[in-house]
């Protein structure tokens, strides 16, 4: 806890409990705000998902939950449908592979796009990012696993964008990741990764804004933030575990850091994910990928790029950075009586490392991401593609939770006839 500002404006926890569901229901009345979840139909097993749902239910000004669901069956959807039933604001459940949905995503490569996948968070993102902007002006995000999760993530969260006089267009979360069972660290890719590499690439590089501006972030790896729709609409979404640090590339590319916020949302536990035991696995999987975005940002903003000859630089300084964090959060635990896995940290921090090497010849070969293009992009296409997709979620089943008709689908085309005045201007 501290009161310290710095390149991004941080709003934080002072333990005072200073919330106020009354008047924060009155500020989402007068801002349309919808939320987003992208979500595994294996997490509605899971009590993390039901806390969540009880949680929301208070929240009587939401404009509308949008719930982007990979499931199996429509029998799925309709049992998703139903464990939202009874919440005061509208629900939608976007089957995002649904066979609607894969039909009208397919025909968009028509247009040399490919938004077809591949399957994961980052295709929900993106899917549900469709969704959820034609009714709202301002779009929140958070996992479907957070085990903590209370009224003040999206009171928190949400009230910087809320209140247009703040001036902010992007706000992510920031927390301490404990485990509920063991209370140790958890985070160790932001932690031991992360973190480092970060502070090696400035040894390197020297103080670049680019770098500067990802180190202002207390957690650049969480998955729980929120911006305006005018925002998210401009954003191309990575679609690996790069998404994180992709995105804030992204809102590099389009706001001032003036207009971004961080906000402490305390204590803070999800799913663990294991380190893996080769670098296609777990965490180290995700590192190697982050790997790649971090360095293909500084392409982009800073036009730098890390040679095969300064290569042996970061391995040294990022083994030494990561080792110092390893005893600094030793001494973190050891104060606060936390479990702290010393062999198990200076293992990750070596495995970590293995992935330099590798990571970097992989982004030399294929410099270029696969992104999903921003909705505007698409827009300029076909105007009706988000209302398309929409319709596409809620199809091959018999239920519709959002009132009134479904539009139908029409199929993506580069007649501008068909485009808004606005659009077509």
């Amino acid at each position: 806890m501290d009161f310290q500002q710095g390149l991004i404006s941080t709003v934080h926890d002072y333990s005072l409990g200073n919330l106020d569901a009354v008047a924060f229901n009155q500020e989402l009345s007068q801002r349309p705000t919808t939320l987003l979840i992208p979500c595994l139909m294996e997490e509605f097993s899971r009590p993390a998902l039901g806390l969540i749902r009880d949680t929301l239910s208070g929240l009587k000004g939401l404009n509308e939950l949008v719930v982007a669901l990979a499931a199996k069956s429509p029998e799925d959807v309709k049992a998703a449908e139903q464990f939202f039933e009874g919440m005061p604001f509208p629900v939608r459940v976007h089957w995002t592979n649904g066979p609607a949905v894969r039909e009208l995503l397919e025909s968009v490569g028509d247009l040399g796009l490919d938004v077809t996948g591949p399957p994961g968070k980052g295709w929900a993102v993106w899917q549900g990012l469709g969704v959820a902007c034609q009714n709202a002006e301002v779009v929140g995000l958070f996992d479907a696993d957070i085990r903590t999760f209370g009224s003040a993530y999206p009171e928190r969260m949400l009230r910087p964008l809320l209140d247009r006089s703040h001036g902010m267009a992007y706000v992510k979360a920031f927390y301490s990741r404990l485990s509920l069972e063991t209370q140790a660290l958890q985070g160790r890719a932001t932690r031991l990764f992360v973190g480092p590499l970060l502070a090696s690439l400035e040894q390197i590089f020297g103080p670049l804004p680019y770098l500067a501006y990802l180190q202002s972030f207390r957690y650049p790896l969480a998955g729980e933030f929120a911006f305006t729709t005018d925002l998210a609409m401009n954003l191309r979404i990575p679609s690996d575990w790069g998404l994180e640090v992709g995105l804030l590339s992204e809102v590099y590319r389009h706001v001032a850091p003036s207009r971004i916020a961080q906000v402490d949302l305390g204590l803070f536990d999800h799913k663990h994910k294991e380190l893996g035991q080769q670098p296609t696995e777990g965490l180290q999987r995700m590192a190697g990928e982050i790997f790649g975005t971090v360095l293909r940002g500084l392409m982009e903003h800073e036009g730098c790029v890390m040679s095969m000859d300064q290569l042996p630089t970061l391995e040294v300084l990022y083994r030494r950075v990561g080792e110092d964090r390893v005893r600094q959060f030793g001494l973190d635990s050891a104060i606060n009586r936390l479990p702290y896995d010393r062999h198990g940290e200076e293992l990750a921090v070596q495995n970590f490392a293995g992935l330099l090497r590798p990571g970097l010849a992989k982004l030399m070969q294929a410099p270029i991401a696969h992104q999903l293009p921003s909705w505007s992009r698409l827009r300029s296409c076909n105007s009706a593609l988000q209302a398309d997709l929409a319709a596409a979620g809620q199809a091959d089943r018999g239920s519709q939770i959002l009132r009134g008709d479904q539009p139908s689908l029409k199929r993506p085309n580069h007649n501008p006839q068909l485009l808004s005045p606005e659009i077509a201007a």
